[in-house]
């Protein structure tokens, strides 16, 4: 069954418009209860986070009503980061974790993502399955078993103690001056706090979150904000977060800024020197620059691509039994201790790897230089297919000849937005200008 509802990553759009209602998330939190909910003589959890946008209530509530209509307890988390669901749907034994965000977007957005058991995302097949119980509906509890919900306040402390436990036992950061920004998102509050308590001097930012300033100007995809502040406060090195905190991009004490693949890059070379590198190989998308999978040949490493999004770096992890993966975007994933990509605790292994060496950022965080790339984004509208639109097809041909032997294109809609994404990488950035305009030009051509 071809997924309708479900995109790259969970179900994601504009709140209080289709298909992010709060009738859909009833019907989508009753046919995930249902799917869950097999075996009815015991007890049936679900729990819920979300983060900091103000339809997240509109969603938590038309969710909650959804799974207790079939039956399942509801553990409410409040305001956590999505990798504290994948973490406590484990811990507190829940058969399916939900996560209310839309990570990186505007706060107009907002998006539903789910874990499963064992606190990964689900599958492509288990998400279509609970799309054909949302099409065929489900048959509600008796009375007697309808679910009950009930707020938990400790939720973000878990994962606090969880994260913290990742470093070194005896490891402090004291000494070193950080720049936390938290997007006014989910982690507002667990980062700063992991930051003080392992003993650095912690400069916050993005931290006062009001419902409407989730990402704005601030965050992964916004890291002006906090180079300035790194650079005003003299601090030794910045951490940005988005959304949802699970993603992170580093500044160096210059407010310069480290994608995630030379964050992979570091990891990748330090644990294969003390010999942690699961099967001498990386996990990352077609989005990651080919200087990465240079430099890691140049080591003796491999770079395994998939298809965009993290939810296939870990199936990949999974089924080739790697440890360590990720996105440029900086979605960090490392099996060793989370389920799914971890913002702040990828940033604590950067700052591991400052103290552990004595250097500064700036001396770590570019670890190769990258093959020139380029990104635009063309925004298309609902209905419309420039993709299949002759004169696009020929402008990426014209592209890829352009490019043959000197670099690579790429070309996809975005999962989570209507977005066409056009990248290509190469040696010549005239070269690569000119493939990327050509195919830019077309898309809009085939939009207007």
């Amino acid at each position: 069954m071809t997924r309708k509802l479900f995109g790259t990553d969970g179900v994601r759009g504009r709140a209080n418009s289709a298909p992010m209602t709060a009738e859909m998330a009833l019907k989508l939190g009753a046919a995930a209860g249902r799917y869950f909910r097999r075996d009815r003589s015991r007890e049936h959890r679900v729990v819920i986070g979300k983060d900091t946008r103000l339809s997240g209530y509109m969603f938590e509530t038309a969710m909650t009503a959804g799974f207790t209509s079939t039956g399942m307890n509801v553990f409410l988390l409040g305001p956590v980061p999505t990798p504290a669901v994948g973490m406590l749907t484990t811990s507190m034994r829940a058969d399916v974790g939900v996560m209310i965000s839309a990570s990186h977007n505007p706060a107009e957005d907002n998006g539903i993502k789910f874990f499963g058991p064992d606190g990964f995302k689900l599958s492509d097949e288990a998400e279509s399955e609970i799309e054909r119980l949302m099409e065929e509906g489900v048959e509600a509890a008796q009375a007697a078993n309808i679910g009950r919900a009930k707020r938990i306040d400790d939720g973000r402390f878990r994962y606090n103690e969880r994260v913290k436990s990742t470093l070194p036992r005896g490891m402090t950061l004291a000494g070193l001056k950080v720049v936390i920004d938290c997007a006014n998102g989910a982690a507002y509050r667990t980062a700063p706090e992991v930051l003080w308590e392992l003993g650095a001097e912690v400069i916050p930012v993005g931290t006062a979150p009001n419902g409407f300033n989730i990402n704005d100007c601030c965050g992964s995809t916004h890291p002006a904000t906090a180079a300035e502040a790194v650079v005003a406060h003299g601090a030794d090195v910045g951490i940005c977060l988005d959304g949802d905190a699970d993603r992170v991009m580093i500044l160096d004490e210059n407010g310069i800024v480290a994608d995630g693949d030379q964050l992979m890059a570091l990891m990748a070379q330090r644990w294969a020197e003390q010999d942690r590198l699961a099967g001498g190989a990386l996990v990352a998308t077609v989005m990651s620059n080919l200087g990465l999978e240079r430099f890691l040949e140049g080591r003796g490493l491999r770079l395994e691509r998939t298809a965009v999004g993290d939810r296939y770096v870990v199936e990949r992890m999974r089924a080739g039994g790697f440890n360590l993966g990720g996105e440029q975007s900086g979605h960090i994933v490392m099996t060793d201790y989370a389920t799914t990509g971890d913002g702040l605790l990828a940033g604590l292994q950067f700052l591991a790897a400052m103290v552990e060496t004595g250097r500064r950022a700036s001396e770590i965080a570019k670890v190769f230089d990258p093959v020139p790339q380029l990104l635009k984004n063309v925004r298309y509208g609902t209905g419309q297919k420039p993709l299949e639109a002759a004169g696009v097809r020929a402008a990426i041909a014209d592209a890829e000849a352009k490019l043959d032997g000197n670099g690579r294109l790429l070309i996809r809609k975005s999962g989570t937005e209507p977005l066409i994404r056009v990248m290509a990488e190469s040696v010549s950035e005239a070269t690569l200008s000119e493939a990327v305009e050509m195919v830019v030009a077309a898309v809009q051509s085939a939009t207007r």
